[in-house]
């Protein structure tokens, strides 16, 4: 990776998702502290011992909801963005695809301010298989489909951490 400040800072402002694994969190060295801060969480804590809901690491500013789901066909789930908040979705056991696209493409219904939600219609740009220990980094930009099988349905045990930007 190319760290010259310059470029450092380009990507501390960055739009565009990022797609990885929490093993190789060295090659992101260059992410926010409170996205490293997320993955530091995550190597210390048994997130799967965490019952369903949000969990609160440094109040509102950086908090996780731990989720788990069954899978399904895109048709019954939802495009989403936020404005607020960007999203590390990790994946602690099972496999989901996440259909992804940038909110420019996609047309956007009425932001639910209190909820961070933006919904959102259109069609997908790309789809990505996620499987435990995968993460995705959704920015403000970034729509974001979750929850679709990835073959067939799977019961999928995540946490998505929220960042305050």
């Amino acid at each position: 990776l190319c760290m010259i400040p310059e470029f450092v800072e380009a990507v501390k402002g960055a739009s565009e998702m990022i797609f990885g694994n929490i093993h190789n969190t060295g090659e992101y060295a260059f992410l926010p502290e409170n996205v490293q801060k997320c993955f530091a969480y995550a190597r210390e804590h048994n997130l799967l011992s965490y019952g369903k809901g949000s969990h609160e690491i440094e109040g509102k500013e950086l908090f996780f909801n731990r989720t788990e789901y069954m899978t399904t066909e895109p048709e019954a789930r939802f495009w989403e963005a936020h404005r607020e908040y960007l999203d590390v979705h990790l994946i602690l056991s099972g496999t989901e695809r996440i259909d992804v696209n940038f909110t420019g493409n996609l047309a956007a219904g009425r932001y639910v301010e209190q909820d961070d939600f933006l919904p959102l219609e259109g069609e997908k740009n790309a789809s990505l298989v996620l499987r435990p220990g995968d993460f995705l980094i959704c920015y403000p930009s970034d729509g974001h489909m979750t929850g679709v099988q990835a073959g067939k349905p799977e019961l999928v045990k995540k946490v998505i951490f929220k960042v305050k930007i």
